[in-house]
């Protein structure tokens, strides 16, 4: 759980900071930006590979391994004095976290028992949650003190933490023989609309998501300090997401997703038909926040039920798809903006999230599934 925090952390603070490093390192804010833009990209493209390259790999050792290229890149990071010794830090603390999430999810859930592997991944989501709702805007404050540095030093402080227990304790075996190495119901069907669906409602949820500052402030007219507060709502509405949702994933596995990505659909397209009223948007914002965290989560814990091989290459794979919807989703949304205003990039990502949506009930109305033979 402290390394989800750490990854998820390390992976967003730049949002947090991109001031503070534009003005030290004498770069662009969009330059800035492509640290988030680029880190995406670069989970999206390595997870399947580096998961298939250390699949004859002990856990522990790959987990040691990821936790110290997690620490050596957050002190350069913070030790950098230019942007593009920064870019290569993050790369590979990128690549790092592209192969964790793939490892950490069979590792963790193989300690448990299998009926309440739900609350196991549920538990590593809140953790990644946190890293949002109070690790970054906790690094937000820490830089504006102290300078973007100190913040991005922080990582390898806690990566360091989990290096060591890790090392320490965790047992070492061949990753074939872990409890939670093959899923408990493969179905390559299932597999393909779990990943399509979540890559989808990634897609959706990022076109309105990345200009939600502008939208809060042109379209539902909240001063900046108010954009502020409501920041810390979403994020809140997110970890009480994941946590509910993380409770009682063990109890209702199939219903989770489509519960997550319809409530995601009427969250953004709320907001674009009534944003405009300040009450009404904050309703709306809190649905959108609320299924923003589980649908990760739930798509994650899809992975070890459905997967057609190996559950760290599903992960992975999982992993991947999601990391590819952030970033069309963003492309999306900056195709849109100039064409349709901020209000129509969340009804762009509500209709792709509706989509979402078609394509998990199209599996379940399709000849053999579960809901055709009842």
């Amino acid at each position: 759980m402290v390394a989800a925090f750490t990854f998820n952390m390390a992976e967003n603070l730049p949002v947090g900071l991109l001031e503070l490093v534009s003005g030290s390192l004498r770069v662009s804010v969009s330059a800035v930006g492509l640290l988030v833009t680029g880190y995406a990209v670069t989970v999206a493209a390595a997870s399947v590979p580096l998961a298939h390259a250390t699949r004859s790999v002990p856990r522990r050792h790959v987990l040691t391994g990821l936790l110290t290229a997690l620490v050596l890149a957050s002190a350069v990071a913070a030790l950098a004095t230019s942007y593009w010794l920064l870019l290569v830090a993050r790369l590979l603390t990128a690549l790092a976290q592209a192969l964790y999430w793939a490892v950490t999810g069979p590792v963790a859930v193989g300690l448990f028992a299998p009926e309440v592997r739900g609350r196991v991944v549920g538990a590593l989501s809140v953790a990644g949650s946190l890293a949002l709702v109070i690790g970054v805007p906790a690094g937000t404050w820490l830089g504006r003190q102290t300078g973007w540095q100190v913040p991005v030093a922080v990582p390898a402080a806690l990566g360091l933490v989990s290096l060591v227990t890790i090392a320490a304790l965790l047992p070492t075996s061949r990753p074939e023989e872990e409890p939670a190495a093959y899923a408990t119901g493969p179905d390559v069907r299932r597999f393909l609309t779990v990943l399509g669906a979540g890559a989808l409602s990634a897609t959706g949820a990022f076109a309105g998501y990345t200009y939600i500052v502008k939208f809060l402030g042109d379209v539902s007219g909240f001063s900046p300090g108010a954009v502020s507060a409501l920041f810390v709502v979403f994020g809140v509405a997110c970890l009480v997401g994941v946590s509910v949702t993380g409770a009682l994933l063990d109890r209702f596995p199939r219903s989770a997703l489509p519960t997550a990505v319809a409530t995601q659909a009427v969250g953004m397209l709320g907001l674009y038909a009534v944003g405009t009223h300040p009450v009404a948007a904050v309703m709306f914002l809190v649905l959108m926040g609320g299924a923003l965290g589980p649908v990760f989560m739930v798509t994650q814990n899809e992975m070890l039920h459905c997967a057609p091989g190996r559950t760290d290459i599903a992960l992975a794979s999982n992993s991947g798809a999601y990391n590819a919807g952030i970033a069309a989703g963003a492309a999306l949304g900056a195709l849109v903006l100039p064409l349709a205003g901020v209000r129509g990039t969340f009804l762009a990502g509500g209709l792709v999230t509706v989509g979402a949506c078609a394509v998990q009930l199209g599996d379940r109305l399709l000849p053999g599934s579960p809901l055709r033979r009842s």
